[in-house]
């Protein structure tokens, strides 16, 4: 072969490296651009039909997307970023996609070989930075390896537990001409499937149950697998909770959803679990926020029976010990549950009481101030569609939407169980870039909205025309909430001062409406939602209206007695 027709099979590292992620179906990544990976996105260029580039602005912004992405699809969420300061600010969606068990694989340019360890410009050795919170960190110094690593990625982030996955990508690799070949083929994910005698001995304490429930949490899941466990529920007449931020797994419309088992739980729910004689844990991993500070249960023994399904073994006795541990994937789990016949059910009873507490909860209650937030969530029940998504950020803003609103089935909502702020903007853009025929509404507070509030600009840019709601109480509520119970009267480092949100979002090309009081809110949400546009709502909430159960006045009278 000359050198000529020898020069038409070398391409860079980059072409590969898009090559290798066409190959894996990969149709659309989010990023923030750097020249340390320029030779991607030159790559990207010419699969700019196939694959869709969401350019974001600022790297935790587009990784959030990513998460979401891959929590939304169960496919990996591509993000790329640059090296160092790109890195670091893409660190909160890594952490969010490990605890939040979503699948992401992201990409970051890296110094060159040449430079490593002398501490070069903006160089960070990422397997040390990420090597906890990720399920795998890998640097590519050969272009020839680039298939073969972008395969295992793929595999490790979709198999078991899902998570993220870090590539790191030394400048020379990608701008290095190379002549790779790949015979890869698109990945497949790993499944781990029950076994026959670890579902009919489920059965047998079934049988012995006299007061059983359900909680359901964990990544993993499709529509296929809740639907399975739904109709499973119902056939056994058990009484369902979702862990934390996990309330889409079980349609909260059906007679057996008895609540979500997570911050703020209903009392009497949380008395219902404690006084069950079988726990049936199913994906959640019995976290801190699901467990109650791990409060709920004993250590290491608890008194109920206790059935823990995960796909990750090291789950399965990690806090709890069980009568019964199944290390499965969530979709082969529930399909398995169909071959169980029907048990007697002496808990009918205990499974209408639980829904009817549920119901109970969920009646609106007044609070502070002429904007009546459970009033708010009334009307949004009414007027989204089923299939709405609904997103949020972290603080005490989001317990509306986690009490109120009614979550139809799987990837309805779209929630940082890591209580990550700044979460529920960015992945509402993603939900809506996924998915433009449905309604997207994000919950943010103040203080939650402005750590992502510049991706209005990405809302804009790609036309992605969610509804966000800013809960704008003038603090950082949370802090202030635990501020009074620890140190009452004693405010310090809790207090902000906002921009006027309408008239921001008008400035970004979006659409802004402010409202005050109750009856405002649904001709300003019919015109956000006519406008065609990215739309801010900013909802002025009484600052004394901290949870829909107290005040802060009230916290602060208790915590002086003390």
């Amino acid at each position: 072969m000359d050198g000529s027709s020898k020069s038409t099979t070398l391409r860079h590292g980059g072409k590969v490296l898009v090559e290798a992620l066409r190959t894996h179906g990969v149709e659309r990544a989010f990023c923030v651009p750097g020249e340390s990976y320029l030779p991607v996105l030159d790559a990207l260029y010419d699969v700019r039909d196939e694959l869709q580039l969401v350019v974001c602005r600022q790297e935790g912004g587009a990784a959030f997307m990513a998460e979401a992405y891959g929590k939304l699809t169960g496919k990996p969420g591509i993000c790329l970023v640059t090296r160092g300061p790109g890195a670091t600010n893409a660190s909160i969606g890594v952490h969010t996609a490990m605890q939040d068990s979503s699948p992401m694989i992201l990409f970051i340019g890296q110094v060159g070989s040449d430079v490593e360890e002398r501490e070069a410009f903006q160089e960070i050795d990422f397997r040390r930075m990420f090597g906890q919170m990720s399920k795998w960190v890998a640097q590519i110094d050969r272009a020839d390896r680039i298939p073969e690593l972008i395969s295992h990625a793929f595999h490790v982030a979709t198999s078991g537990r899902p998570g993220p996955v870090v590539l790191s990508l030394p400048e020379d690799v990608l701008f290095g001409a190379c002549d790779v070949r790949s015979n890869a083929q698109a990945y497949r994910r790993t499944a781990t499937f029950p076994g026959a005698p670890q579902i009919h001995q489920l059965r047998t304490l079934l049988q012995e149950a006299k007061a059983p429930f359900v909680i359901l949490g964990g990544g993993g899941w499709n529509a296929q697998a809740c639907a399975d466990f739904q109709e499973f529920a119902a056939t056994f007449g058990l009484p369902v909770g979702c862990a934390f931020r996990r309330q889409d797994l079980f349609d909260n419309r059906h007679a057996n959803y008895a609540g979500d088992v997570g911050i703020g739980i209903n009392p009497k729910l949380l008395k219902r679990v404690q006084s069950a004689d079988l726990l049936i844990a199913v994906g959640a991993r019995l976290s801190e926020m699901t467990t109650q500070g791990y409060t709920l249960l004993d250590i290491p023994r608890p008194k109920q029976k206790l059935v823990h399904v995960h796909a990750d073994a090291d789950e399965l006795g990690k806090v709890y010990q069980t009568d019964l541990a199944i290390n499965a994937s969530m979709p082969e789990f529930c399909a398995a549950l169909k071959v169980l016949t029907p048990v007697n059910v002496p808990w009918k009873a205990w499974c209408e009481e639980a829904r009817a507490d549920y119901l109970e909860n969920a009646k609106p209650v007044s609070i502070p101030g002429p904007l009546q937030m459970g009033q708010v969530m009334e009307i949004l029940r009414k007027r989204l569609p089923a299939n709405a998504i609904i997103t949020n950020g972290a603080g005490n803003f989001a317990t509306w939407a986690h009490r109120y609103h009614t979550y139809t089935g799987f990837r309805t909502q779209l929630a940082p169980t890591n209580g990550a702020m700044g979460y529920g903007f960015p992945a509402a853009i993603a939900a809506k870039i996924t998915h433009p025929e449905r309604t997207v509404v994000c919950f943010s507070g103040d203080g939650d909205y402005m750590m992502n509030g510049q991706e209005l600009a990405t809302a804009v840019q790609y036309g992605a025309n969610v509804i966000t709601l800013v809960l704008n109480n003038g603090m950082y509520g949370t802090i202030r909430m635990h501020q009074e119970r620890e140190y009452p009267a004693r405010v310090w480092g809790t207090e902000l001062k906002n921009p006027d949100f309408a008239a921001l979002a008008r400035a970004y090309g979006a659409h802004g409406e402010t409202v005050n009081s109750t009856n405002e809110f649904e001709p300003a949400f019919e015109r956000a939602l006519a406008s065609g546009k990215p739309a801010v709502i900013e909802m002025r909430i009484d600052p004394e209206a901290i949870t829909p159960k107290t005040t802060l006045a009230a916290i602060r009278v208790a915590a002086l007695k003390r």
